[in-house]
């Protein structure tokens, strides 16, 4: 599967969610036994060795067992370290112990949403906003939930609270401005991304977010320039070659679009996007039988989707084939048949 810009984007955002627990805990009195473990723990967790601070952590947490420290730190290093079923068994645990503390609601949130237990996370995490009501982590992690299973009011609210609290971080900007993009609110997204691009230039992700909200309006002049921003300052990245080719080959210069859009290729073969969108501009090349061989490889990457077969049979059409251009052009009536029956492909922005 390849690696869309909306992922990069939320492994980011992943950072800044696991970011609130990696600092020290308020100090708290332990017995004299466990105070020079609790040290131990404490130097082996932020050199990263995870599994001597574990075992440092378990012997506070058998000895005072009231640290909330180590419980909070020690279910952070059973993740750290693979083991997600007992991490989220000792936030459990101490969320069980001091209900009403809103940092262990936050782990515990922030942990069932590493797991999978979405439902369970958006609970914990909206519990730990009310008992948290001056920080920003816990609803940046929320809107992050939020944002995982499409529901992008709640994550709108999450995220414009983030930004009154937090405004000179340029992430949530990014995130702001993709749900302002997702619900129609175009301009405003624009205004977002611009914020986020003014607190930090070079920010990933920054102007291929920008330009996707220019080409959805139809301004292609600004999104192609914003997408070349983009690769100028991050390389590698399929998508924003394939969105540069396409606002190009809009553009009509397809020249420009198809070198692009192999590049796009080159780098995710996989990209069915890339692939038709390729065919495309060699299609309007008049290069039909190249673009009839690239069409062919759309439709193998995109077999339920139309799109390959009637620009397949548009390229056997003007290579005189009328046997295999009548047969693209069935198979097309048949796939969009097939499609409309099932509700449409509603498409919904990387």
């Amino acid at each position: 599967m390849r690696v869309t810009a909306a992922k990069k984007l939320c492994r980011a955002a992943l950072l800044v969610f696991a970011a609130a627990f990696g600092g020290a805990a308020p100090a708290q009195t332990v017995p004299g036994g466990a105070e020079l473990e609790l040290r131990r723990a404490r130097q082996a967790f932020e050199e990263g060795d995870c599994a001597t601070a574990a075992r440092a952590y378990e012997k506070v947490r058998r000895a005072a067992p009231e640290t909330r420290e180590a419980w909070r730190n020690l279910a952070l290093c059973a993740f750290r370290l693979g083991d997600r079923r007992r991490a989220v068994e000792l936030a459990q645990s101490a969320a069980q112990r001091w209900p009403g503390d809103g940092e262990a609601r936050h782990l515990l949130g922030f942990l069932y949403f590493q797991t999978g237990q979405t439902a369970s996370a958006i609970a914990e995490l909206s519990r730990a906003a009310e008992l948290l009501p001056g920080r920003y982590e816990p609803r940046l992690d929320l809107a992050m939930a939020y944002l995982s299973t499409e529901q992008y009011k709640p994550a709108g609210d999450a995220l414009e609270e983030v930004v009154r609290l937090k405004p000179e971080l340029p992430l949530p900007h990014i995130l702001l401005g993709r749900v302002y993009q997702n619900t129609n609110r175009t301009l405003l997204g624009i205004r977002e991304f611009e914020k986020a691009l003014a607190l930090e230039p070079q920010i990933p992700l920054g102007h291929y977010h920008l330009g996707y909200a220019y080409e959805s309006l139809g301004r292609n002049a600004e999104a192609i320039a914003e997408f070349r921003k983009e690769i100028s300052l991050h390389q590698g990245n399929s998508e924003v070659h394939y969105r540069l080719g396409r606002a190009l080959l809009d553009s009509g210069q397809a020249r420009e679009a198809l070198a692009e859009l192999r590049e796009a290729m080159r780098l995710a073969p996989e990209n069915a996007d890339a692939q038709v969108t390729l065919g495309n501009a060699l299609l309007d090349l008049g290069r039909a039988a190249e673009a009839a061989e690239e069409l062919r490889k759309a439709a193998a990457l995109m077999p339920e989707d139309p799109r390959p077969w009637f620009l397949l049979a548009r390229a056997y059409g003007k290579l005189q084939k009328k046997e295999e251009a009548a047969q693209a052009m069935g198979k097309f009536a048949e796939l969009k048949k097939r499609q409309g029956a099932k509700g449409g492909m509603a498409y919904r922005p990387n």
